[in-house]
């Protein structure tokens, strides 16, 4: 199972259905995303997720709306009701369900969330995660998703989560309009607050050992550089060295750089710290570099 049907596994059994005012706003989520179609007289919900058709229908016979029939076409399961109509919140334009111009404008006069408000708010996103919603293994990659139908509902939820402090992106698709997160600190927060527990620990067991992971490579990746090109400058030294000693230049050089050309012959792996803590008379890296640098300006002349 992908960790996405995990997380809606563990969403579709939140113990919340004794709450009919909740019941709803999760209701409306579902309604509102693009797996949402509305006919005439009716409206489809699809999934290819048996947790989401089975929360979607405790949703329904929970507010008393039992006129539905759930269909397998394929691999998809087809949810059929009549239009929703005691539900204010929502209007219906075409094939779209969108949130209603009040219910839209009172969401956005919001300032400060009160308790009820917010279980509201984490009911209606809880919604629309279970309705249309991805993400990604963070194993992978960190992405999460929800589609809605509409611009209207998109700009309006978007600027909903921002007050409890959570940053979606938004971007339009050919099915609808993508609310994303990329980053996994607020995809974490995101899960969390819409009540995926166990989800939210296992993506960051999985973050925490990712990042390590990451950081482990960033220091390897770092220190063979750095090996590489001590090993090229090494070579370079050498050959200068080496030359000098083939056209019989070398015991001509003051005493200095001979005692620092025999190291480096001897100890061709060394750094340049290394090197100057065998000299007689230790010196520091800067050092060690401009005596070598003057060889390696010797031999080429």
């Amino acid at each position: 199972m992908s960790f996405s049907s995990e997380l809606k596994e563990n969403l579709s059994k939140i113990a919340n259905l004794n709450n009919k005012e909740l019941v709803k706003y999760e209701l409306i989520g579902y309604l509102i995303s693009n797996n949402t179609t509305c006919h005439s007289t009716t409206i489809c919900y699809s999934t290819v997720n048996e947790y989401n058709i089975n929360r979607f229908s405790k949703l329904l016979s929970n507010l008393n709306i039992l006129n539905f029939q759930i269909a397998l076409k394929g691999k998809t399961y087809q949810i059929t009701l009549p239009k929703v109509k005691f539900i204010e919140e929502i209007s219906y334009e075409g094939q779209d369900i969108l949130l209603s111009t009040d219910y839209k404008g009172k969401l956005e006069k919001i300032e400060n969330i009160n308790e009820q408000e917010e279980m509201a708010i984490k009911a209606l996103i809880r919604g629309i995660f279970l309705g249309s919603g991805s993400v990604n293994n963070p194993e992978n990659k960190y992405h999460l998703e929800m589609i809605l139908s509409t611009e209207q509902s998109a700009k309006t939820i978007k600027k909903l989560i921002e007050k409890v402090e959570i940053h979606m992106k938004e971007m339009k698709r050919k099915n609808g309009y993508s609310l994303y997160l990329k980053e996994g600190e607020e995809i974490s927060k995101l899960l969390a607050f819409i009540g995926a527990n166990s989800a939210v620990l296992k993506f960051e067991e999985i973050r925490v050992l990712r990042d390590m992971k990451n950081n482990i490579n960033r220091k390897v990746n770092c220190e063979t550089a750095n090996l590489s090109k001590t090993i090229q400058a090494s070579v370079k030294q050498i050959n200068a060295i080496q030359k000098l000693q083939k056209e019989g230049k070398f015991e001509t050089l003051p005493e200095p750089l001979k005692e620092i050309a025999l190291l480096r012959l001897e100890n061709p792996d060394a750094s340049l710290i290394e090197l100057g803590q065998m000299l007689k008379e230790p010196i520091g890296k800067s050092g060690v570099n401009h005596r070598l640098k003057q060889l390696e300006q010797l031999g080429e002349n």
